[in-house]
């Protein structure tokens, strides 16, 4: 009796094969289908800002004979060049200053100093920040310092509010007529000091707001690191008769320098894409550089996009490099026990007072403020404050119910019956809802499927990917959803904000995700696939209620924040799109008791959204710091 083998199947058939064994466990066929719309997202609007500099625009091309600019252009127009590159890089511009001609070259003007400009800032506010934020955190994490629970709320204030509040209130604090020109500010009204021009405008203000803004990163970061360190280490030195500044630099300060590192490139590259603060203090950086050159020099100002992306591409590769060698570190004595707390003695009052001032100068003042402007008859004028209150308060700016020109409302109702606003508002909701829907979605998906995929390559290039974006500058990122937008038509129209936003929003759900992820048994969903429950069902019934606090903050941290954003959306609608992009048509029209009201309404929002975020998850900012004790 003869028997046949069976025929082996093809070498095809078994890649087919393992392909399908491969996306039929949806954490990969989610992970490969968010890879790629990733990869598209991220990758292609880079790429249409690489073309843009190769590509003439009108007015790209400098001359006094506009026939022959035209004629160039006409010429030129339609193919690939390096005229861009060669023009911002190599050529020279003549101006008049006073009665004297002066050749400067382009690139001296265009990009080496706003270049230079936008990296000492960021340099400036990583310093200031780590030390402002990072002093705060180890006084409230270790020290006996009064008033931790107030001041832990109020400290975290800046970085809630608009970018741009402390640029302002530095505004309103600080400009005099004399210096500046326009209106004397609070400090000239009341007390007659006129500041000088370098701390009015330019790079020490735009660096200490900056520091201010970003300080709560620090505290955030650093603060965590010193509420959750073993306290066997620093025992052990204790032990060991260490004196306790040799301690804190040789066993404190190695432990605290990750949360530093983290601080440093989560600042640096925020601030390097910083526009409002340089632009209301009058600094020229490669944010408002580009803002001032997109109308005319196109070209030229995509290149400094990409000058601002490969600083993103950068900052990846250095965290990638201080992340993968974290180092560990093992006691030799010691027992174990809580950190030991500081006594500050009489300081523990002193400095708490000290902190009182600042944060009530950062954190409240600007509201009080901003609700002053709205009321004063010559917004940023406080000679009522020597004058008395009488006759110098008006409820005009609110409550104008007819489109008026005289008084100085130059036609526009009161922001209470300002249908634009409210237009805007009601835009501003909608972008947010929609971004912190889809942003939210992706990013717990994201956070999931590499949560099952923790060894696999293709898992930490979707993890990357998803993460470049926030350490982009938020400028670069609008200039490349900028360009893609008005390539593909899109320009203008809620879908390009809403994807322009969830790309750079979802790193802030996919790690709050991933973190929560990576603590949940893998028991716990065996069982369920054993009890052949589908996959839709586990996510709902089973991980999503366990890890619902990760998830709703993955879900509303994108919400608020999307609130209050300007830089990355400015470039991609126009001014009544939404709320945040009205405030520079306000500025210009000299509506400042305007722009005052939206920021006022703006941080009220904000603040309200994110006490709702604190009862409805029981997570805050400063939550796990030891700012509730």
């Amino acid at each position: 009796m003869s028997t046949f083998a069976s025929p082996k199947p093809s070498s095809f058939r078994r890649k087919m094969n393992g392909v399908w064994t491969y996306i039929s466990k949806p954490q990969n066929a989610i992970l490969l289908v968010l890879g790629i719309i990733l990869t598209v997202t991220t990758i292609f609007p880079m790429v249409t800002i690489l073309q843009d500099t190769v590509k003439l625009h009108p007015g790209s091309i400098d001359t006094t004979n506009s026939n022959a600019a035209d004629a160039q252009f006409q010429a030129l127009g339609g193919t690939y060049t390096a005229y861009n590159w060669t023009n911002l890089l190599g050529d020279t511009i003549t101006t008049r200053v006073g009665r004297e001609r002066v050749t400067r070259s382009v690139a001296s003007i265009y990009l080496i100093t706003p270049l230079l400009n936008s990296v000492l800032i960021s340099i400036f506010a990583c310093f200031g920040a780590i030390l402002y934020g990072g002093i705060f955190a180890y006084l409230v994490t270790r020290t006996n310092l009064k008033f931790k629970k107030y001041l832990s709320s109020i400290f975290i204030f800046p970085y809630i509010m608009p970018q741009w509040t402390l640029a302002v209130m530095w505004q309103n604090l600080f400009n005099s007529n004399a210096v500046t020109g326009g209106n004397d500010g609070l400090l000239t009204s009341v007390f007659g000091i006129r500041m000088p021009l370098w701390w009015c405008q330019g790079l020490f203000p735009v660096s200490v707001v900056l520091a201010l803004h970003y300080a709560p990163f620090a505290y955030i970061l650093i603060g965590g690191i010193f509420r959750n360190m073993d306290a066997n280490l620093e025992e052990a030195a204790t032990i060991l008769n260490t004196p306790r500044w040799k301690t804190f630099l040789r066993v404190t300060m190695p432990l605290v320098k990750p949360a530093i590192l983290s601080t440093i490139l989560l600042v640096f590259s925020s601030a390097m894409g910083s526009y409002p603060i340089p632009h209301y203090l009058k600094l020229s950086t490669l944010s408002t550089q580009y803002v001032g050159m997109s109308s005319n020099r196109a070209g030229q100002a995509s290149i400094l996009a990409v000058i601002m992306m490969l600083f993103g591409f950068l900052i990846l590769i250095v965290n990638q490099r201080t992340t993968s060698g974290r180092k560990n570190f093992t006691t030799v004595t010691g027992k174990s026990g809580q950190s030991s707390v500081v006594n500050l003695r009489a300081g523990k009052y002193i400095l708490a007072v000290i902190f009182l001032i600042t944060t009530l100068a950062t954190g409240i003042l600007p509201i009080i403020l901003f609700a002053i402007e709205t009321f004063l008859p010559n917004p940023g004028d406080y000679s009522f404050l020597t004058h008395g209150i009488a006759g110098h308060m008006t409820t005009k700016w609110w409550m104008t119910a007819e489109n008026v020109t005289e008084n100085g409302m130059y036609g526009q109702k009161g922001i209470l019956y300002n249908s634009e606003i409210w237009n805007a508002f009601g835009g501003t909701l909608i972008v947010a809802v929609l971004c912190a829907l889809a942003a939210g979605t992706i990013g717990t998906l994201i956070g999931y499927c590499v949560s099952k995929n923790r060894r696999s390559k293709w898992a930490a290039y979707v993890n990357n990917m998803a993460f470049l974006p926030y350490l982009m500058p938020s400028l670069a990122v609008g200039v490349a959803f900028f360009v893609f937008g008005s390539n593909v038509g899109i320009y203008n129209t809620f879908l390009l904000l809403v994807l322009a936003r969830t790309v750079k929003y979802i790193p802030f759900a996919s790690r709050s995700a991933l973190n929560s992820m990576m603590q949940l048994s893998g028991e716990i969903e065996e069982a369920a696939i054993i009890q052949d429950i589908p996959w839709w069902k586990r996510m709902t019934r089973i991980i999503i209620p366990i890890q619902k606090t990760s998830i709703i903050s993955g879900f509303l941290l994108p919400f608020m924040t999307c609130l209050r954003e300007l830089t990355l959306f400015m470039l991609l609608c126009g001014q009544g799109k939404i709320i945040t992009t009205m405030l520079g048509y306000f500025d210009e029209m000299g509506l400042y008791a305007f722009s005052s009201g939206i920021n006022l309404i703006l941080i009220v929002l904000i603040l309200v959204f994110n006490t709702l975020v604190n009862k409805l998850t029981g997570a805050s900012l400063d939550s796990g710091i030891g700012g509730g004790k």
